[in-house]
């Protein structure tokens, strides 16, 4: 009987091998559903950092391009101070791009979605066409204002040239004026010194010295000289008779006064007026003191113009 109740236990083992196989192919399943699950997670994961990076790579060249963008306007806001006119808009525009650079750095890394993108993609061509056009605008207004800058240069060259033409002109007529002025100066010709006694005697003396206390009146006789380029008209002809020690003889009663020679007040002792009229005239000055004359040389001037016509000396003794 015993040898029956032994009988079961291959079914037993078998039974058991089964079940141990069962379980390492569960196992084997299960592992395999969760590597092939990981390895979906890690692909996600991948493809979720990527659109991550290229979203940032996005944000960081919108930033680039608004930043240039800012750059180029404030470039035209100095070009058009430069050339002197309102840059009011250009302002306004600088401040709505530090706007958007101020929004575009406040996203965080990953959520520039694409319709923000979109968004300040379509900004940025609307504000670099507007900046095109600005430029264009400007590299009108240089030209232009070269052309001006140009034409006002060449009429500056002209305008100096012209100055300098009428400053030579000027010159020339005021040294030909002078000329003129030199040219139309009369001379007195045979000036000629004789005495008049109390007695109203003349006496003449060919060396020209006269007893002092013989003297009542200096008698000066002279002609004028031929002058064609001084005009025919009134002149006012100046005597001066100087003393030994250089004084003037000078006295209002005796027709005496002041003009100017040489830019300087001097004293004459008598004038007159005469028309000239180029024939050569005599003149003559009859001066008397009302006193003694004192011993020496004598000079005697004439004057015209305020100009030197000519001298001659006589000494007293």
């Amino acid at each position: 009987m015993e040898p029956q109740n032994e009988q079961p236990e291959p079914r037993q083992n078998n039974s058991r091998v089964l079940l141990w196989v069962a379980l390492v192919l569960v196992l084997l399943g299960i592992n395999g559903v969760l590597f092939y699950l990981n390895t979906q997670k890690k692909t996600e994961n991948e493809q979720l950092t990527t659109q991550v990076q290229a979203k940032d790579a996005k944000l960081e060249a919108q930033i680039k391009e608004f930043e240039d963008l800012k750059a180029n306007y404030e470039r035209q806001s100095q070009d058009l101070q430069k050339l002197g006119l309102s840059n009011d808009s250009l302002v306004a525009r600088i401040a709505g791009i530090n706007a958007d650079l101020l929004k575009l750095r406040s996203f965080k890394a990953g959520s520039f979605s694409l319709a923000q993108q979109k968004q300040f993609k379509q900004r940025a061509l609307n504000l670099e066409s507007q900046l095109k056009k600005k430029d264009d605008e400007i590299a009108a207004l240089k030209a232009s204002n070269e052309t001006l800058y140009t034409e006002t240069t060449t009429l500056k060259e002209k305008q100096n040239k012209l100055t300098d033409t009428i400053s030579t002109i000027a010159k020339t007529n005021r040294e030909l004026s002078d000329k003129v002025n030199v040219a139309s100066r009369l001379q007195a010709d045979n000036i000629h010194v004789s005495i008049l006694t109390s007695k109203n005697k003349e006496k003449d003396d060919d060396k020209e010295e006269f007893k002092a206390k013989r003297v009542d009146r200096l008698k000066v006789t002279f002609n004028l000289a031929r002058n064609d380029v001084s005009p025919k008209e009134t002149k006012q002809i100046y005597m001066r008779i100087l003393e030994p020690d250089g004084a003037a003889l000078y006295n209002l009663s005796t027709g005496g006064g002041t003009f100017t020679v040489d830019g300087q007040e001097a004293f004459y002792t008598q004038k007159q007026d005469v028309v000239f009229d180029n024939t050569k005239q005599p003149l003559n000055f009859v001066y008397a003191k009302g006193g003694d004359y004192k011993i020496g040389q004598h000079t005697v001037e004439l004057y015209e113009g305020g100009a030197l016509m000519g001298k001659t000396t006589f000494t007293l003794k």
